[in-house]
């Protein structure tokens, strides 16, 4: 009996666009679950993230039986050196953002992560030694602009935002320098690993002083707690499955998911002040991400020409 065509499987583009908008999305609407671990504070709040990161990062490793590349980062002294320092730097991008959030900083936070994508075009220059386009140029002093345009009127440096930007621009470039011998999961995995003796000794010395908010604010609290490790390592996850199935300008265009995101919730759910200085300041870093995203995008379609036109050409053999 004839039951019509089966469902074809959905292609790799679809299901890679569709894990790359759940991992920013996800990343976008975290300004809301760390109010609920209150009255935790950031540093605690981080100790968990880090403990409970470990202890679920493990349990999947286990039963994918995922273990070797973890093995193989910890064995190698290069990879295990850069993802010390990547541990570093992620805790301090984690530790910040959670102080925004609960400080009620969260549009400053969204402004780091709009200005990420400028500082890591500044990394490639001052680190890489790359060389920049004209139109990247004027990205660059269009976000230059925008921070300096955002601090008179506030009468202070955006210290939030630019602590952001810098800790996750560097953390990017570390991660790029390993490679992709080391899977998300199995760096994420190390990174942990390493944070986790000085976070274990912070949450244990909290709870033996009666500081700690683990076990004195009842059992759904405790819960959300340990739900940190899932809240990690999940937006991870999703986003390493979105970036071996997606072309890199894709998920380019999708890291502008979450800091919209953030300041969407920061302006509406949180209720946050936008002066006009920092309506112009935003303005301008949007600005200088359009100009940045053509620029991209540009680039990518003629090299993309060039490619083909280089395919189609004749080949002589020597005689």
């Amino acid at each position: 009996m004839d039951h019509g065509p089966s469902a074809s499987p959905p292609s790799p583009g679809r299901t890679g666009l569709a894990l790359g908008l759940g991992a920013y999305l996800l990343w976008g609407v975290l300004p809301l679950y760390f109010p609920l671990l209150a009255p935790a504070g950031a540093v605690e709040i981080i100790a968990h993230r880090v403990v409970w990161s470990l202890v679920f990062c493990a349990f999947l490793l286990t039963i994918t039986r995922g273990w070797a590349p973890v093995v193989a980062a910890v064995r190698h002294r290069r990879t295990l050196g850069l993802l010390t320092v990547a541990a570093a730097l992620i805790a301090v991008n984690w530790l910040v953002y959670v102080y925004s959030v609960l400080s009620a900083h969260v549009v400053d936070a969204a402004l780091g992560y709009f200005l990420n994508p400028l500082v890591t075009v500044l990394l490639a220059v001052f680190v890489l030694g790359e060389r920049l386009r004209t139109t990247q140029w004027v990205a660059l002093t269009f976000g230059g602009l925008a921070v300096v345009v955002i601090a008179l009127g506030n009468a202070r440096v955006p210290w939030i935002a630019i602590t952001l930007a810098m800790s996750f621009g560097l953390y990017g470039l570390i991660k790029n320098r390993v490679g992709r011998t080391v899977t998300a999961l199995a760096g994420l995995t190390v990174e942990t690993a390493v944070l986790a003796p000085l976070s274990a000794g912070y949450l244990i010395w909290l709870q033996v002083t009666g500081a700690g908010a683990f076990t004195t604010h009842g059992g759904w609290h405790a819960v959300a707690l340990l739900c940190a490790g899932i809240v990690t390592a999940t937006p991870l996850l999703l986003f390493g499955g979105a970036a071996r199935r997606l072309p890199l300008r894709t998920i380019g265009l999708l890291q502008y998911v979450a800091p919209t995101a953030q300041f969407l919730l920061g302006l509406f759910f949180f209720h946050e002040q936008m002066p006009v200085a920092r309506w112009i300041g935003f303005g301008l870093v949007w600005l200088a991400l359009v100009v940045l995203t053509v620029d991209g995008l540009r680039t990518t379609r003629t090299e993309a020409l060039a490619r083909r036109a280089d395919a189609a050409q004749p080949r002589t053999v020597p005689v």
